[in-house]
Parts: C-alpha cells; structure tokens; sequence
C-alpha cells in the first residue's frame, strides 16, 4: 500500500477538477473546492469507503465549523491511520486553516492511498454510512437539492436562448419591413418634384390667358400632394418637418403662378428668359 508516497511522486500532480470529481463522485457529494473537506470529515469517510467498517462514523462530524471541532475529526482519522499502520504525517493545524494549497496537497495524497487500496470501494453506500454521523444527514439533502436545481436550470437556459434567437428573428423583419415603407417615400418625392416642374412650365409656356392654364396646374398640384403627402407622413416626425418645408414652397409656387397669370405674353417671355440666365434649378438643361 502506499503509505507513504514521494513529493515528486505523480499523485502530486493531480488537478483540482479530477480530485473534486472522486470526492463528489465517491461520497455523493457537491464540493466546488477542494478546501470546502478542511473540517476532516470527508477524509474520514473517503477512509470508510476504501475500508469499510474501519472508521466509527458515529464520531465524524459533517458539521464542524470551528477549529476544535474540526481537530476531532481528525483525531478519528489519526486514530485510523494507527489502527492500518499508516505512517502518513497530518498536519491538522494547516488543514483546519482552509489553505487550498495544503488542503489539495493532502487530499492528492488521500486519492493515491484509495486507489491503491479499493477495498470494498464498489460496494459502498455513502449516504447510508452518513446517517449516523453528526450533520451527515444534512449534507445528503444539501447534495441532493444542488443536483436537482442544477438539472433544473439547464432547461430554462435553452427555452430563454430560444426566445433569444426568435426576437432576433421578428426585429430583423421588422427591420426589413420599415426599410422597404421607406424606399417608396423618396421615389414620390421625386415624382412629385417633377409634377411641380411640369404644373410650372405649363403656366410659363401657355400663350393663353383665360387662367386655363393656371387650373390645370393648381389641380396637378393638389392632387399629386395628397396622393403623396399621406404615407410620407406616418415614417417620422423629421420627415414630417420637410415635407411641411416643401408644402410651403409650394404654396409660394402657387402665388407666383398666380401672379405670372395675370401678366401679358410679352412679360412671360421676359420672365422665361430670366430663369434660363439664371439656371433656376426648376427648368430642365
């Protein structure tokens, strides 16, 4: 047996996860850290497991908190090692200090011992054994809840990435679905601009002056606005703004059909002139 085992031996090199992994799995218990067994009380009953009927159970105390009573058990485990010839030396005064240093080094040693041995180890009934220990009914029930909740709560973790991914799914369509409302918006401002142009050279050019030409371009125009106006007006405020913008040039544009109406066909002429000078962004190149 290997009572006594070497520093650079390769027990010593055992990780935290795979020695949590043999107590947890050997005693049915739910450590998180090795230092969590600083109360003696887990070395005892790893003992029982690769001995059993060898340590008095009814002396091992699962729920010692204080130094003194964490000493007790392992003066049980002193008293065990006595009884197999266990030369092993336990420096109990670094082990109730919690040191997780001290407390991995020692329980490495403990594995190496019970893997050696596996005496019984198969056969052996944890909770059973823990009935008659102080607080060792408690820590079965402790065990138990932490596994159930644990089961419990991977279920809710899929169900609420799911409604996760399926959020996702509804605002890229919504997305999408606000971005082609948009698209139409501009291609009616355009048409509309080009309506206003084509009401205007109507009036500019009309050899006319009985005021037909000045109705047929008030009719192009309010028509053309509320068939066009309507939608742009439910996108947003700030697209709201500017086509308020446009309607204001546009009641200008009115008033100076209006005026250009009333003057004779040479003034007309004379204003036709001006704008092309001018290169009046209204007039086609």
């Amino acid at each position: 047996m290997a009572t006594n085992i070497g520093i650079m031996d390769s027990a010593y090199f055992v990780g935290r996860s795979e020695i949590l992994s043999w107590i947890n799995s050997t005693l049915q218990l739910n450590l998180s850290k090795v230092e969590e067994a600083c109360s003696g009380a887990v070395h005892c009953q790893l003992m029982d497991a690769a001995h059993p009927g060898t340590v008095p159970m009814h002396k091992v105390n699962f729920d010692a908190k204080n130094e003194y009573d964490m000493i007790q058990n392992y003066k049980v485990l002193q008293d065990v090692f006595n009884k197999l010839k266990i030369t092993k030396c336990i420096e109990v005064n670094k082990l109730v200090k919690g040191r997780p240093l001290d407390n991995l080094e020692f329980m490495q040693w403990m594995k190496r011992y019970c893997d050696s041995v596996n005496s019984g180890a198969y056969n052996y009934n944890p909770l059973e054994r823990r009935e008659v220990s102080k607080g060792g009914r408690e820590v079965g029930k402790k065990s138990a809840q932490s596994h159930s909740s644990t089961k419990n709560s991977s279920a809710p973790k899929s169900h609420s990435s799911h409604t996760a991914r399926r959020n996702d799914v509804s605002s890229t369509n919504n997305t999408n679905q606000a971005a082609k409302a948009v698209r139409p918006s501009s291609a009616s401002n355009t048409a509309y601009e080009k309506q206003v142009v084509a009401a205007i050279q109507n009036i500019l050019y009309s050899v006319n002056d009985d005021g037909t030409a000045m109705a047929e371009a008030q009719a192009m125009i309010s028509g053309n606005r509320e068939g066009l106006l309507s939608p742009i007006a439910e996108i947003s405020e700030e697209k709201i703004s500017s086509e308020n913008q446009k309607r204001k040039s546009i009641v200008n544009l009115d008033f100076d059909a209006a005026g250009i109406a009333n003057l004779s066909p040479r003034q007309r002429l004379s204003d036709i002139s001006n704008v092309h000078c001018s290169e009046s962004p209204l007039m086609p190149h």
